[in-house]
């Protein structure tokens, strides 16, 4: 096999079927985005072993696949088989996911100590030290649970909310009104005559600040927000 190509390989009762694909575009599949298969496969041959050059008998393709169209068999394959990264695409998803999983952290936990999230690196130089194992397609806020159960040890953290006052003047009501939305949950929400905005939202501590500065850029600095105990 071609070291410019990879394999996605799926099991079916224990028979094991292969193709090979362009890594990129196969990669692009797996992520939902919408590629012709016809321009992610590198040949229209199924293998139980693509290395050794294996091909499966057409009898095996009809009786696993109901079909011995290869489109339809590739489709499948891609859709349920595992993809074998090349080690550039392993290297990029797994620090994208790891990205993901310092940014949940340092929104929802802060340090009990100063009542203010990590900065990033640090989470990031926590996580280096337990030497965590990222899986770069399972999803990132369930990742995060482990992650943070393994940190413990080393780095306080503290789950904590809060709950602001914000009043925002009529003229950056609706921008701001969706900008809070997106961060917090909110337990009142009044328009005034004029427009104006005035809500109670509950947010994790860690995104205190940016919010804050979001709310500054968004108004001009003219929306009020304060803390209430």
């Amino acid at each position: 096999m071609s070291s410019k190509f990879s394999t996605v390989r799926l099991s079916i009762e224990g028979e094991h079927f292969e193709i090979l694909v362009h890594p990129d575009p196969a990669l692009d599949f797996k992520f939902g985005r919408n590629i012709e298969v016809s321009q992610i496969v590198a040949s229209d041959e199924v293998y139980s072993d693509a290395n050794k050059g294996l091909r499966v008998p057409a009898e095996k393709l009809a009786k696993a696949f109901k079909t011995t169209d290869f489109i339809q068999i590739a489709t499948i394959i891609l859709r349920k088989g595992d993809l074998n990264l090349t080690t550039e695409q392993r290297r990029r998803l797994v620090e994208e996911k790891r990205k993901q999983i310092v940014s949940i952290i340092a929104r929802n936990f802060v340090d009990p100590r100063t009542g203010l999230p990590h900065p990033p690196l640090r989470i990031e130089q926590a996580m280096a030290e337990v030497r965590l194992t990222i899986d770069p397609f399972k999803d990132a806020n369930e990742q995060a649970k482990g992650v943070i159960d393994s940190l413990r040890g080393i780095l306080p953290l503290k789950s904590e909310k809060i709950k602001l006052l914000v009043k925002v003047p009529p003229q950056f009501a609706s921008q701001s009104f969706g900008a809070l939305k997106g961060v917090g949950e909110i337990s009142k929400e009044e328009w005034g005559p004029d427009g104006g905005l005035t809500v109670i939202i509950e947010i994790p501590a860690g995104v205190h600040s940016t919010l804050i500065d979001r709310l500054g850029s968004l108004t001009k600095g003219t929306a009020q927000a304060s803390l209430i105990r």
